[in-house]
Formats: C-alpha cells, sequence, structure tokens
C-alpha cells in the first residue's frame, strides 16, 4: 500500500495527491482527447452524452452527495438551460454568450427554488422539487410562442469562433474541454471554506450552525451552482440532439439522474462519472441481451425498468457507495493482497449504521 507523508502545504493543495494519479489521469485524458483518431462514431457520440450527463451529474452530486439536499425536479434545470440555448442561438446570439445565459438562468431558477426549499427537508424536499418539475415541464408545453409546445422545437449546430461544429468529433472535444473545466472547478469548491461547509450541513445541520455557517444563504447556493451545471448540460443536451420538446423532461428523467449518482458513488466526484457510463451503457447492454432471452422476456416493454430497478435495489441493499465504493474495496483488496482478511471493511458499514447528531 502506498503511505503518503506530506512535508509542505503545497502537497496538501495539489489536486494530484502523488505521482500515480498523475500517471492515470493523465493516460486517461490522452486516450480521451484521441477518442476521435480512433473511436467509431456512434460510440463517439455516446461518450459524447456520457460527458453531458457527468457534468449535470456533478451538478446533482454537489446538491445531493455534498450538501445532502435530494432533488426529484432535476430535470426541469436540464430543460431550462436546453430551451434557453435553443431559443437564444435561434435569434442568432452567439454560441458562449447563450451557453453563459443558459447557466445563468438555470442558477436563477435554483434559487428561485432553492429559498422555498429551506423550510422543508427529506421527503418534504423531495416532494416539492417534484412538483416543480412537474410545473416547469407543463410550462414548456403550454409556452408555445417560445418553447414551440409538445411539437417540440429544433436547435442548430453549435458554432464556435466561425467554426460550426457539425461533426460529431468537433461536439464531442467541446463536450470534453467543458467536462474537465467544471470537474476542476467542482474539485476546487469541495476543497474551499464554501465546499466544506456544504459538507458540514450535509453531515448535520445543528452542528454546521453552531459553528457559524449560515444554512439558508449555503443551501440556496448549492441549488444555485447545481442548477447552473445542470442547465449548462442541457443547452450542450438541446445542441446533440439538435431538437427537444417537454417529455425529454419528465419526472422520468429526473430518476434517471438520480439514480445516476446514487449508482455511481453518492458522496464523490468520480461517481458522476462512472453513473453517466452506467446510464448510456445500460441501454445498450440491455438491447444487446435481448437476443439472448426468450422472447416473452426479451420483448416486454417493461424490461428496462424492471433492470433498472433490480440494479438499484442490489446497490443499496449490497454495496450503498456505488460504483466507486466497490472499486475502492477492490484496490484495497489488490493492495493488500494475499493478507486481505474476511472483516476489513466491517468498520466501514458500522459507520455507515451510525446514527448522526440530528
Amino acid at each position: 500500500m502506498r503511505f503518503l507523508f506530506k512535508t509542505t502545504y503545497a502537497q496538501d493543495l495539489r489536486l494530484a495527491k502523488h505521482s500515480g494519479y498523475t500517471f492515470w489521469y493523465g493516460l486517461l485524458l490522452v486516450l480521451l482527447a484521441s477518442a476521435p483518431l480512433w473511436m467509431p462514431e456512434y460510440w463517439l457520440a455516446q461518450l459524447s452524452f456520457v460527458l453531458i450527463y457527468a457534468i449535470v451529474g456533478l451538478g446533482l452530486m454537489l446538491l445531493a452527495g455534498f450538501t445532502g439536499q435530494f432533488s426529484l425536479g432535476h430535470a426541469a434545470f436540464l430543460g431550462v438551460g436546453a430551451y434557453t440555448q435553443a431559443v437564444l442561438t435561434g435569434m442568432g446570439w452567439p454560441f458562449v454568450l447563450a451557453l453563459a445565459c443558459a447557466a445563468g438562468l438555470s442558477a436563477a431558477v435554483g434559487v428561485v427554488v432553492g429559498l422555498p426549499a429551506l423550510r422543508v427537508k427529506g421527503i418534504y424536499l423531495g416532494m416539492a422539487t417534484l412538483a416543480f418539475g412537474f410545473i416547469v415541464e407543463e410550462g414548456f408545453a403550454r409556452w408555445e410562442s417560445v418553447t414551440g409546445g409538445n411539437a417540440g422545437i429544433h436547435v442548430a449546430p453549435p458554432a464556435l469562433l466561425g467554426w460550426t461544429l457539425e461533426s460529431t468529433a468537433s461536439f464531442y472535444l467541446l463536450c470534453l474541454v467543458l467536462a474537465i473545466a467544471c470537474t476542476l472547478g467542482i474539485l476546487n469548491l469541495l476543497r474551499s471554506p464554501t465546499g466544506r461547509a456544504f459538507v458540514a450541513i450535509r453531515d448535520s445541520e445543528i452542528s454546521a450552525q453552531s459553528m457559524g455557517i449560515h444554512l439558508a444563504r449555503y443551501k440556496t447556493l448549492s441549488f444555485a451552482l447545481s442548477a447552473a451545471l445542470a442547465g449548462l448540460g442541457g443547452a450542450l443536451y438541446a445542441h446533440k440532439l439538435q431538437f427537444i420538446s417537454p417529455d425529454q423532461f419528465s419526472i422520468l428523467q429526473s430518476i434517471d439522474l438520480l439514480l445516476m449518482i446514487v449508482i455511481g458513488g453518492l458522496g464523490s466526484v468520480h461517481g458522476a462519472f462512472l453513473g453517466a457510463l452506467f446510464l448510456i451503457a445500460m441501454p445498450q447492454a440491455i438491447a444487446l441481451g435481448k437476443d439472448w432471452l426468450p422472447a416473452a422476456v426479451g420483448q416486454a416493454p417493461g424490461l428496462q425498468g424492471v433492470v433498472y430497478g433490480a440494479v438499484l435495489v442490489a446497490f443499496v441493499l449490497f454495496e450503498p457507495m456505488g460504483l466507486y465504493g466497490r472499486w475502492l474495496k477492490v484496490r484495497t483488496w489488490l493492495q493488500v493482497f494475499p493478507f486481505y482478511r474476511q472483516g476489513l471493511f466491517k468498520r466501514q458499514k458500522s459507520f455507515q449504521k451510525s446514527d448522526r447528531l440530528r
């Protein structure tokens, strides 16, 4: 196993804790940047969707995983960003300016939702955000003069610095750059006083308040930042599909987003990317597996929902820390092999079941 002995403050401030981080993440970045050279166009398009959902997942992870405020209507922020981008680019606005407005308007809507939500918590907060999602979806359908109603609205490919990003490879690189920027921003935010305040609120609101943390301010800020990232992802989502309609931002989309961060690993930045990868790869795996199943099962209309539900229940019961938590255990097992003990993670499970101050 690797043991780190920090002797300077610079070591503690670095994002890469040791040379292994630098090598593996550098290799991953090289593979992702060179993907248009060796990856088929179809899988490159799917990888673009992974990056888009990862950006949205980073926002929801900040809200739910690090601040402890769950949202069942997060697809509404995704829709606000998508429709803002579609309308503004349709009016001839530059892509970058429209993107900033999409994120800013989503953040403003997040503040509007966050302020009333300060009075509720737990299941009641989920119900409030769920109601907000229904209201926004109905608003998209009724405001036909702007959104096109149920008929939807077409979105042109993004144009940046005089170049129209029509190809799959160029749009993928745009998504990659924005995903890296958002990831670095979230990582730096989490190690700042603001990020530590978010985590303190998640662990115990009473303890956080006793330390001088302004609950209303930081909860509202968390909603705003989460909504801004969702709006940014929604803008890219609109350009990728080139057509959006209200039914794309329904309660089912919100559940998919929440499922994404739970399965990826609640409370970890890695979990947003692993969850996005799961969300895109699972339908592909189900489609491939249908050929091997009996016709009565493979052609059943609710097969995907059943598989999703079974996977979620399995993770909640056997791996609450998600895919990233499972990877941490596998990595620890490889590091201590052959000295692995049966009860190695027993204390971790005990900690998860412990009662926190309320």
